[in-house]
């Protein structure tokens, strides 16, 4: 593939470089912001060579490139002259745009702050999970050194998320990284921890801090950051060249560091209780029709790009609860749509509809969907019915076996490590070991009978 002239084509048929605002890209698309959606040609780039499909949500403009992704970015990335530009002038235009719907900058705010830590945060779940495993198959103990060292990165991600992110915050808002891990560090420091393990009454200038917990937190720091480069961004521009570099992180801090304390923090983690529990008090009206509902649909979400949109929910149910049940549900999706496009390839005729098939479905096994979405499920569209069908039995199963998710990560058979309960085995690796394989093998035999019509070529 020449990704060079797929990012030719791309910049050309969505406007070109002075319609482009930002630039980002997840796992399998590029994430456009741009001035005037208008402007692109949309059905122009769905025939590029090399582009799956397009999707504009959450006030995104998503090129669907597949697993390749990085490298049709990296040269969007050089022909914008973006290459190796960290930061931006920290003044009132380097603010995300105000464009949109509160809804659409929301989203694509999530997504800005969430997309950069997903490699990372993915291998720290898998090692926490696989940690789970050989404790409970006795292979290695607590007090092995091994055990301690892989904990310390899979364990210490998790707990010092809130500068890790904090970081990424920044780079969103085009403000000062190092402020936003000032800020994460003071929520994590040891001594306001033990203060808040040993009940310690605290007060700043005679005013009570309401303390809490906020290792592992995700939203507190977000909001933070943003108050923080909006001060930023205000004082700056309004100091002297000569000091501005070390006055404006002293006064930010000073002002946002006491503020998180008293009243960002406080409201953002009782905030994250109540989305807790009204996520779990929708889940417990009814598992099992949950289980099904969000089995055989939730890859529709997908399509739309906004799932990503979900990922502090989930996260915020590890954090809070310990463990998730929902994300335990969306994960038979994957296997689903693998059954569907491996039955699709034992059915084809076509070598190359096989080949795709066969590709895919691998893929998708490794937590990757879109490239079977938009190459076989969609196009052909009876293979999504089917996964649609075998999803659903497989996260009823799934939600009847009340089954959990302990960590946050991969999906797919990469997930397996995330069943499993730091206290040992349990149901839910039961669970999710039964429901994968329904989901799989229901999806698979029902497409290879019933998802292509008579007369379609495949």
């Amino acid at each position: 593939m020449d990704y060079q002239k797929l990012a030719q084509e791309v910049i050309r048929e969505v406007g070109g470089k002075e319609n482009i605002h930002s630039l980002t890209h997840c796992v399998t698309r590029l994430r456009f912001v741009l001035n005037e959606v208008d402007k692109a040609d949309t059905e122009a780039v769905k025939k590029i060579n090399g582009v799956l499909g397009v999707t504009v949500s959450g006030g995104q403009y998503q090129v669907i490139i597949g697993t390749e992704v990085k490298k049709a970015y990296q040269e969007v990335e050089q022909l914008l002259g973006l290459a190796g530009e960290d930061e931006a002038p920290a003044d009132s235009e380097s603010m995300p745009e105000k464009k949109g719907s509160i809804f659409n900058r929301f989203f694509k705010a999530i997504a800005g702050m969430i997309l950069p830590l997903l490699g990372p945060l993915t291998a720290a779940g898998i090692t926490k999970g696989l940690l789970a495993a050989c404790t409970s198959f006795g292979i290695l103990q607590t007090t092995d050194g091994t055990y301690q060292i892989l904990y310390a990165f899979a364990d210490g991600f998790f707990y010092f998320l809130p500068i890790i992110l904090g970081i990424s915050a920044a780079r969103y808002f085009k403000s000062n990284p190092y402020v936003a891990a000032a800020i994460g560090t003071a929520l994590v420091y040891p001594g306001i921890v033990q203060a808040f393990t040993d009940g310690t009454s605290l007060s700043f200038l005679h005013i009570p801090v309401v303390l809490s917990n906020y290792t592992s937190s995700i939203f507190p720091i977000m909001l933070a950051t943003f108050f923080a480069a909006k001060l930023e961004h205000f004082i700056e521009p309004r100091l002297p060249e000569s000091i501005t570099k070390f006055i404006t992180p002293l006064f930010v801090l000073l002002i946002t560091v006491p503020l998180t304390f008293l009243v960002i923090g406080p409201i953002m983690m009782g905030l994250s209780d109540i989305l807790a529990a009204g996520v779990m008090g929708l889940y417990n009206l009814s598992p099992i029709i949950a289980g099904i509902i969000l089995g055989a649909f939730w890859q529709v979400i997908v399509i739309t790009g906004l799932h990503y949109a979900f990922i502090p929910i989930l996260m915020n149910n590890i954090t809070t609860m310990g463990h998730d049940p929902i994300n335990a549900i969306l994960n038979v999706t994957i296997f689903a749509l693998s059954g569907a496009a491996i039955g699709f390839a034992l059915r084809a005729k076509k070598k190359e509809n096989k080949a795709l098939g066969f590709s895919t479905g691998v893929t998708g096994l490794l937590g990757i969907t879109e490239p079977i979405i938009y190459g076989v499920a969609l196009p052909y569209r009876r293979p999504f019915i089917c996964a649609f069908i075998g999803g659903g039995i497989g996260g009823g199963i799934t939600a009847a076996m009340g089954a959990s998710m302990y960590s946050f990560g991969a999906n797919g058979i990469f997930a397996a490590p995330m069943f499993i309960n730091p206290a040992g085995i349990d149901s839910s690796f039961t669970a999710y070991l039964i429901s994968s394989t329904v989901a799989f093998g229901v999806s698979l035999i029902l497409t290879y009978f019933f998802g292509i019509k008579k007369g379609q070529e495949a």
